[in-house]
């Protein structure tokens, strides 16, 4: 967990920025990082150099890391088919998940996982899920263990707003009430569920709403804010290790790019997608936010994206020289002995 001090104006909600300045840079350096990881990715994919199918997270990242800020080495979480983002936030390796991409033994998961599967259970990193709504049910079980164990520890799912649909989801939302869990469950509404719009699908159009039916505290923050996003789960993990139970967080988001790579996006408006990148990028506005206030200049913020430019480098470098797996892998990791 970054260590904290309350210090710093209070920002756009009224609240108090309560990270001192070495959490400040990392968590810069983290938001940096997923945006730079992504728009490589696109770029290698479009070479053809990573097989399969890649969701990109950019335009995203202050919920991420907004979130994972306030979580610690032995707290879990689990995600999404769009899931790079919120394992970079969660500490997994980055040359180790660009090998994964890209197919590589050196992977993550040995190179058989894939963008949709990454996982590091030592990380807390539960997986990404190619299944909409299939966090939800994971995290309850983990935060079931953190409860009977009393470890003190937190469960948190990612899920988008398609999956804030799912039978699955509710479920596991009224399980973690009924059994009083700490379990967060995070609603990333970036607007579409694949090429359906939010607005259309979720019945209520209000994600938070409908989940504070069953019984939850649940609120809505703008995604375009890391710290109006690091304060409600500031809140609800203080809550959750505290044994007051789950929370719902609703963040609303957007994505740079579309449903996956290679999406023509003819769902969406003309200009819509330059409208966000210009008035709703999470960098830009965190950027402006502590510059502004003081709190880091623009040369400490640019030595961080020089640094993790060349971690990207490094990771796709290594990626396109390392192995693929052997065939007599094959069979290898398909069941696990307990």
């Amino acid at each position: 967990m970054l260590d904290q001090s309350r210090r710093g104006p209070t920002n756009e909600g009224g609240y108090v920025v309560q990270l001192n300045r070495e959490a400040l840079i990392q968590a810069w350096r983290v938001m940096t990082t997923i945006r730079r990881f992504e728009e490589r990715v696109q770029d290698e994919f479009s070479k053809g150099h990573i097989p399969g199918f890649v969701h990109l997270y950019a335009g995203q990242e202050a919920s991420a890391v907004g979130v994972c800020t306030e979580l610690g080495p032995h707290d879990y979480i689990a995600s999404t088919h769009r899931g790079h983002g919120h394992s970079i936030a969660k500490g997994c390796d980055v040359t180790g998940m660009m090998a994964e991409l890209f197919g590589k033994q050196d992977g993550l998961c040995a190179g058989k996982g894939g963008s949709m599967h990454i996982a590091d259970l030592d990380r807390g990193m539960l997986g990404a899920n190619g299944i909409v709504g299939g966090g939800p049910p994971l995290v309850v079980g983990a935060a079931l263990t953190a409860k009977t164990l009393g470890t003190g520890t937190v469960a948190v799912s990612f899920t988008g707003d398609g999956g804030s649909n799912q039978g699955t989801t509710f479920e596991a939302m009224n399980l973690a009430v009924v059994l009083q869990l700490p379990a967060i469950f995070i609603f990333e509404n970036n607007g579409y569920g694949e090429y359906t719009g939010a607005s259309y699908a979720v019945g209520s159009r209000d994600i938070a709403g409908r989940a504070a039916g069953f019984g939850l505290p649940a609120v809505k923050v703008s995604g375009d804010d890391f710290f109006a996003v690091h304060e409600a789960a500031r809140e609800a993990v203080e809550r959750a290790r505290a044994g007051g139970g789950p929370s719902v967080i609703e963040v609303d988001t957007c994505r740079f790019y579309g449903h996956h790579s290679g999406d023509a996006q003819l769902y969406r408006g003309k200009d819509e997608v330059k409208g966000l990148r210009e008035d709703r990028d999470c960098l830009k506005h965190f950027r402006r936010r502590v510059t502004e206030a003081g709190l880091l200049d623009h040369a400490e913020l640019d030595a961080v994206e020089a640094e993790v430019a060349g971690l990207i480098e490094r990771a796709v470098a290594m990626a396109q020289a390392a192995d693929i797996p052997a065939p007599e892998a094959l069979l290898t990791d398909v069941y696990v002995s307990y």
